[in-house]
């Protein structure tokens, strides 16, 4: 790994596989959201925004129940 930068706090290496390790003052690794703010304080990564989840109608789902409530009663 090569140390690309390091403050008294931290400590940022660049793996072979391009990708980054943050190891804290006690070189312990830092990982989740800490690891992510220190890498986009430093400018190192960009974070893409998440895909919006689709919108699921909620009329097919109250028909469903309908009809199944008027089969119930049909039996």
């Amino acid at each position: 790994m090569k140390l690309v930068k390091k403050t008294a706090d931290y400590s940022i290496f660049q793996r072979g596989d391009e990708r980054y390790a943050v190891k804290d003052a006690a070189k312990k690794p830092v990982n989740g959201e800490e690891k992510v703010a220190i890498l986009l304080a430093e400018g190192l990564i960009t974070v893409a925004a998440p895909a919006p989840k689709p919108v699921e109608e909620e009329a097919p789902a109250e028909e469903a129940v309908e009809e199944a409530g008027g089969e119930e009663a049909a039996e």
